[in-house]
């Protein structure tokens, strides 16, 4: 059995989503990031939600696009499913109380050396039918064989840094706790064994406890609004990351700008997340931010 490309086209949903204050306020606690702007309920015009929150109201929807595209799939095979690249746009800024509905279309399903690759397409809008954000989500089945012909997603590359000096912008290294995953996990409402349950992670062949891929992303894209956003997470207005080396529990990650070019789209920041062992966590990374 394999991973069917024909399911290029599915869809699920609209799948509803209440975002208030306490998700919000939790998701940007787990990061450890507590500017005003999250947390202070006072703030004259409300608080807003961290540029990657909408991962928690797209969680729901990427799980029924699964199960269809993992219906396909031999025992054992799901399980090496792991999440490969992303790239969220934000059409505005999410302020709750807010009513979103999400849909998922599998956009594409094609051949990798590594496995099969497939891009789900997440869009979101409020309850006027006016768009919130957009994602494009890639996953990577290691070892998986592929069903039909491919039928590649043809999604837009991220943009690439005219050069990167010898030195970067600058470089943060962020502690790693223990229970991060779990505490993620909770607050987020997002749910992946793998990344709390310490039996379900040795039975996929990993080391120990991994943290979530949009954890390690967040936790850049936090440090970047801080450094070159002046706390503004307004300012940003699309992310990218490709994702690779596992972040263990507890370590650290070290947070590593490269390069800030203007570009058509905005500015855009340049940027790499390095695994306690130096192996790159998220790669290619870019935040856009509103010029």
């Amino acid at each position: 059995m394999a991973l069917d490309a024909n399911l290029t086209g599915a869809r699920v949903g609209p799948v509803e989503a209440e975002v208030d204050a306490r998700w919000t306020m939790a998701y940007a606690a787990s990061l450890g990031d507590l500017l005003d702007c999250y947390i202070d309920t006072r703030r004259a015009g409300g608080i807003v939600a961290h540029p990657l929150f909408p991962v928690c109201f797209e969680w729901p929807a990427a799980g029924a696009i699964r199960a269809k595209l993992r219906a396909t799939m031999a025992p054992g095979e799901p399980a090496r499913g792991v999440h490969a690249t992303h790239h969220t746009v934000l059409h505005r800024p999410l302020r709750p109380p807010l009513r979103v509905r999400t849909t998922a279309e599998v956009l594409g399903v094609e051949r990798r050396s590594a496995g099969a690759y497939e891009v789900v397409r997440f869009e979101t809008v409020d309850e006027g039918g006016a768009p919130v954000c957009t994602t494009y989500y890639g996953s990577l089945y290691r070892k998986v064989e592929v069903n039909g012909a491919d039928r590649p997603a043809n999604i837009q590359a991220p943009p690439t840094p005219a050069s990167i000096a010898k030195q970067p912008r600058f470089e943060v290294r962020l502690p790693i706790s223990a229970g991060a995953a779990h505490v993620y996990t909770e607050c987020a409402r997002i749910w992946n064994p793998i990344h709390t349950d310490l039996a379900v992670a040795t039975a996929a062949g990993l080391p120990g406890l991994i943290l979530h891929g949009t954890a390690t992303l967040a936790l850049a894209v936090s440090a970047i609004v801080q450094r070159e956003a002046a706390n503004d997470p307004e300012k940003v207005v699309e992310i990218y990351g490709r994702f690779g080396a596992m972040v263990l529990m507890p370590s650290e990650v070290v947070v590593r700008v490269q390069a800030r070019e203007k570009t058509g789209r905005g500015e855009a920041v340049f940027f790499e997340a390095l695994s306690a062992d130096g192996g790159r966590a998220v790669r290619d990374g870019v935040v856009i931010l509103r010029g």
